[in-house]
């Protein structure tokens, strides 16, 4: 028996050694882990830091004979708490990440993670049963037996070991690293069309671009995802309802994702009649389930990690694929809030008084310019048109309506605070507002980036946040600074001014011709 106990002891000590070392060398995973179990905020961080500090006590006391019992003791009532919190989240209907063993182990509990936590703590229950008189020798005795030479000789092996663990696993990190920069930078050659650019006339063979997304008329992958509510949600229960289904590929730490996110809860709602529009993120409930509410998003589902997205090939994020009632890949992959929202506009199954516009040719396109060129209106959208509804919320949190400057010539200015072009034209910008010239236009700025960064720009005029860029695929604009002209009947009285000198033009009420 005591033999049975000493093994007992071991491997106790085994898993709570491997634990605590896996939780240390992955410390901002663990801390999202304990976040997810529910644990408040204001203490995740000293827990993460004493959990693991515990484990290596459990695992030294274990191995000697005179600390043996109480690490026994310890180790059952840490398990237990563990069994505890893993049964209180599963009966409420969560699954976070468990993060047991840091990265080498790190799927959402279930009964799995419960029974196994139960065998340690029967493990441990043994060995508490049994007290310290009958634990067994102690596993370090041994020790006292080497020579000076001997434990210097096994201390060197024992830090050779550990180095050789750190290096395997930075090399580890790199090589998933570099995997990861190869699939995005694949993604954008595909995008761009790059990828083997170069034409044979020119002596060079001419590579096949690399394809985003699987091939229309294939049969779409079956997958089985968690909602927000734990519901259990399959491909097959979201084409049930008889409809064409839109999977939306999103990451709740996707900036690009975030800004799309507004546009998916308006065409979830006002298409639901023709069409399912789902939404396939990553990460634990609680990352996902503010921007859900905000933006009364439904059918969220959450991946694990990035399983689904492989499956259907999504490299790039956001994306959207289009799934037939039957199944079938019914479009290519739409990767990014451009492509998105021209294949909304393509489907046409969102209303067309939300339905996104399509953009303007990328050969027009001018990224920040200070360029006195014109890039035109949006195909279908000419001088003389009713200018695009616009209705927006200002830096103070109340939306402002396009609508409002009927009676008055306005111009809508596209600005970005971090756009050096634009900071260059501030100050004369902001002296024109400070003295507006008889028969100028009002302006409104309709930009992007945060509250503050748009309030330290010190512009008088009215701002309007254009998180989403849908106010701008809207007027047909490519870039910042860019500026249209608005007629007091809201329709489009001048081509879209790109660069300081163009706009500087149309503030003076002036063509930009």
């Amino acid at each position: 028996m005591s033999t049975l106990l000493f093994i007992a002891r071991l491997s106790l000590a085994g898993v709570f050694l491997i634990s605590a070392g896996s939780k240390i060398l992955d410390l901002p995973g663990f801390r999202q882990a304990l976040s997810d179990f529910g644990v408040p905020r204001f203490v995740v961080g000293s827990v993460a830091l004493a959990l693991p500090l515990v484990e290596l006590g459990i695992a030294a006391g274990l191995v000697m004979m005179p600390t043996a019992w109480f690490a026994a003791v310890a180790a059952l009532g840490l398990l237990l708490i563990f069994m505890t919190t893993i049964a209180v989240n599963m009966a409420r209907g969560r699954t976070p990440n468990c993060h047991c063993f840091g990265q080498l182990y790190s799927k959402p509990i279930g009964w799995p993670t419960l029974a196994r936590n139960l065998l340690l703590a029967a493990i441990s229950g043994v060995v508490v049963w049994h007290r310290q008189t009958d634990l067994g020798g102690s596993a370090v005795g041994w020790l006292t037996l080497l020579t000076m030479g001997e434990r210097v000789i096994l201390t060197g092996v024992l830090a050779g070991l550990l180095l050789l663990g750190l290096v395997t696993r930075l090399l580890l990190q790199m090589l998933a690293q570099q995997g990861r920069v190869l699939l995005r930078l694949d993604s954008i050659e595909s995008k761009l069309s790059i990828n083997g650019s170069f034409s044979a006339s020119e002596g060079h063979p001419v590579d096949p671009p690399v394809v985003d997304g699987l091939p229309v008329g294939q049969r779409a992958p079956e997958f089985r995802l968690p909602d927000l509510s734990g519901e259990m949600v399959t491909l097959d229960s979201l084409l049930a309802r008889g409809k064409p289904a839109l999977l939306a590929f999103t990451d709740p730490g996707c900036g690009h994702c975030k800004a799309l996110l507004p546009d998916i809860g308006r065409w979830q709602q006002e298409g639901a009649a023709s069409i399912t529009l789902a939404v396939v993120s990553r990460g634990s409930v609680e990352a996902n389930r503010p921007e859900a509410a905000e933006h009364n998003l439904t059918d969220v589902l959450l991946q694990v990690d990035r399983e689904v997205a492989e499956a259907y090939n999504i490299k790039a994020k956001p994306g959207m694929v289009l799934v037939r009632p039957d199944g079938i890949i019914g479009s290519p992959a739409a990767l990014g809030q451009r492509a998105i929202m021209q294949m909304i506009n393509q489907l046409g199954a969102i209303p067309s008084a939300i339905r996104p516009p399509a953009f303007p040719p990328a050969k027009h396109s001018q990224n920040n310019g200070n360029s006195s060129d014109m890039a035109p209106v949006r195909p279908g959208l000419v001088i003389g048109d009713q200018a695009p509804p616009l209705k927006l919320p200002n830096i103070e949190g109340a939306v402002v309506s396009l609508e409002s400057y009927l009676g008055s010539e306005t111009l809508v200015l596209f600005w970005n605070p971090h756009c050096g072009f634009c900071n260059n034209m501030l100050r004369e910008l902001k002296a024109w507002e400070a003295n507006i010239p008889a028969g100028a236009p009002k302006l409104l700025v309709v930009s992007t980036g945060s509250v503050e960064d748009n309030r330290a720009t010190g512009l008088s005029s009215p701002v309007v946040l254009d998180s989403s860029f849908s106010a701008r695929a809207a007027f047909g604009v490519n870039g910042t600074p860019s500026a249209v002209l608005v007629d007091s009947e809201g329709k489009i009285a001048s081509e879209v001014a790109v660069g300081a000198y163009a706009v500087l033009k149309l503030t003076h009420g002036g063509s930009a011709a």
